[in-house]
């Protein structure tokens, strides 16, 4: 039955439930309209008069309200007439909407007596209507005339009597008692047009019960029918979806069937070869690229492959020192296998703290953070972070690289230099139409390049920029080496050593730190006697200290010939 396709099964039912349903929609539809009366006629004609009559009582109630402060405006000294010509015109007001609400709920209450297509108390429901004229007519007319003589005594500058005030709270008590006497029979007419509700609604609730239990019977003979050949095929589709959505895709679903659902199995076993093919392709260019920033280039292709934008950016070089002479005799397999390590090792530390390695130029390592893979004010913390750890490296990558090459030693010892800035660059895709690198570029990634040569001057392994320190907050030790002005750059740069992180300094390097910042600031006065005596000091603390060595040679040189008198303490680096 029905084998040829899933359209034609799921036409077959339909028919039949089609069938069905008109039988069950024309029941429904003559019923519903007899309950859609009843209801209709609870909820806008018994409801609502039983609303108007309660406004009618509210209404009274702020009548009354109105008169007591307009006898206490009249009572103050001197009397306040703006308040109490404010409170007669809400008296006249409100007594307008005592009379509108009342006359609604006479119309409401003869509307439903007129109504002959619903059972209603007709007898009670005029007795209510007679009773709510009476009390307009009567107990309200007497109320009004009593507080017009009230209202016309206080605009006289006259104090009301107690007795007058206590007729008309009589009156107000008669009429509020009458509106409530009249309100409760008026809710009782509204349960029993309820109740009516409520039968023909259960009536009609039992008929279509049983009118859709005979529907579902059959519609559940024709689903099992035809159900058998859909649901196990589907159950197949939904168990391989969920494997492509943990991440697996060496799921194939066995196609067993040439209708919608046996192609639809075809097309997904297609779908999840590709996806293969695409996750070999991430992976091979996770290897090549940052993985974030192939993220981007797979799935974002148009917001990576965007013109530049200027951020502020945190920039790394780091270069492994003496590498030419380290390469000397190798062999090409050697120096793939030494290279290789030190990448790794160097690499690791900047991927943990959250950088981006933007390229390998021969042994030096570019590498960066800012947005948008890193927060803002985050970046030369992080930044930081990698350089402490790359430090820490060190020791294991001399033991490692003479087992790499089958010695005992290497000719020269292993070693980094790092410079670090922060600064505005310019981030995005740049390149050809032939091909396109996301890239940071700018003065401040020339700087970084920059300050990583410097370290072969000050005997560093790390300079960073002031922007930097200040960036990475209380995450840091560092200390003040110099003002540089670099090659390819007119204003002198503040550059600092990273000694460790913070709290970690030993007291040798605490006594090294401020003798040298005692050094710079007699070095920039001109003091070189003093200077002198605190450079000393720095390389006692920790002998050997590279920066301190390098002033003390270079103020040996300024004793001989004398900076200028306006000199700034700026030192000009002459070369890369």
């Amino acid at each position: 039955m029905f084998r040829q396709s899933i359209k034609q099964k799921i036409i077959g039912i339909a028919l039949g439930l089609i069938v069905l349903m008109v039988i069950t929609s024309v029941l429904s539809t003559v019923m519903a309209g007899r309950v859609g009366h009843l209801l209709d006629e609870l909820a806008n004609k018994y409801v609502v008069a039983y609303g108007d009559l309660a406004r009618t009582n509210i209404y009274s109630l702020k009548r009354s309200l109105a008169v007591r402060r307009m006898v206490i405006a009249k009572m103050q000294n001197p009397p306040d007439d703006a308040v109490f010509d404010s409170r007669v015109h809400r008296f006249q007001e409100e007594g307008l909407q005592v009379e509108q609400e009342a006359q609604d709920a006479r119309k409401l209450v003869a509307s439903i007596i007129d109504d002959p297509a619903t059972p209603s108390d007709d007898v009670a429901l005029a007795k209510i209507d007679a009773r709510l004229d009476d009390a307009i007519k009567d107990v309200r007319r007497h109320l009004d005339e009593e507080n017009a003589a009230l209202i016309r005594e206080l605009q006289a500058g006259k104090i009301p009597d107690s007795a007058r005030l206590a007729r008309i709270d009589e009156l107000r008590d008669e009429f509020n008692q009458n509106i409530d006497a009249i309100r409760s029979d008026m809710l009782s007419q509204v349960r029993i047009s309820a109740a009516v509700v409520m039968g023909q609604q259960r009536q009609m609730t039992v008929i279509s019960l049983i009118v859709t239990a005979l529907a579902a019977i059959l519609g559940l003979v024709f689903a099992v029918l035809v159900g058998g050949g859909v649901a196990r095929p589907a159950q197949l589709l939904l168990e391989g979806t969920r494997e492509v959505e943990a991440g697996r895709f060496d799921h194939a679903i066995e196609v067993k069937s040439r209708d919608e659902i046996g192609q639809l199995s075809a097309a997904f076993n297609r779908m999840v070869e590709r996806l293969r093919q695409n996750e070999r392709v991430r992976e091979t260019f996770g290897r090549y690229i940052d993985p974030r920033v192939v993220e981007g280039l797979v799935d974002q292709p148009e917001k990576t492959a965007t013109e530049g934008q200027r951020r502020v950016m945190t920039v790394l070089f780091c270069d492994m020192k003496g590498f030419t002479s380290l390469s000397e005799g190798m062999t090409p397999q050697g120096l793939v296998k030494v290279m290789n390590r030190y990448l790794s090792v160097m690499s690791e530390p900047i991927r943990a703290q959250r950088g981006i390695i933007d390229k390998y130029i021969g042994d030096a390592i570019m590498a960066y953070w800012g947005p948008p893979f890193v927060e803002d004010q985050q970046q030369a913390g992080f930044a930081c972070a990698a350089v402490v750890d790359m430090i820490a490296q060190v020791p294991t990558l001399r033991r490692e690289l003479p087992e790499l090459l089958g010695v005992r030693s290497i000719p020269v010892e292993c070693d980094i230099r790092i410079g670090i800035a922060t600064g505005e660059a310019l981030v995005g895709s740049i390149g050809s139409e032939y091909m396109m690198s996301f890239t940071v570029m700018g003065d401040t990634v020339n700087l970084a390049s920059r300050l990583e040569s410097a370290n072969k001057i000050y005997g560093t392994r790390v300079l960073v920029t002031a922007a930097t320190v200040a960036g990475a907050g209380d995450l840091i030790e560092a200390r003040e080496i110099d003002r540089l002005v670099v090659i390819g750059q007119s204003q002198p740069q503040t550059v600092f050593e990273i000694m460790g992180r913070k709290g970690e300094l030993s007291p040798e390097q605490l006594k090294l730190r401020t003798s040298y910042a005692e050094g710079m600031s007699a070095y920039r006065a001109h003091r070189w006697d003093d200077a002198l005596t605190s450079f000393r000091a720095a390389l006692e603390a920790v002998p050997g200290d590279g920066p301190a060595t390098a002033l003390l040679h270079r103020i040996a040189a300024l004793k001989d010939a004398p900076p200028p008198a306006d000199w700034d303490g700026a030192w000009h680096l002459e070369h890369k």
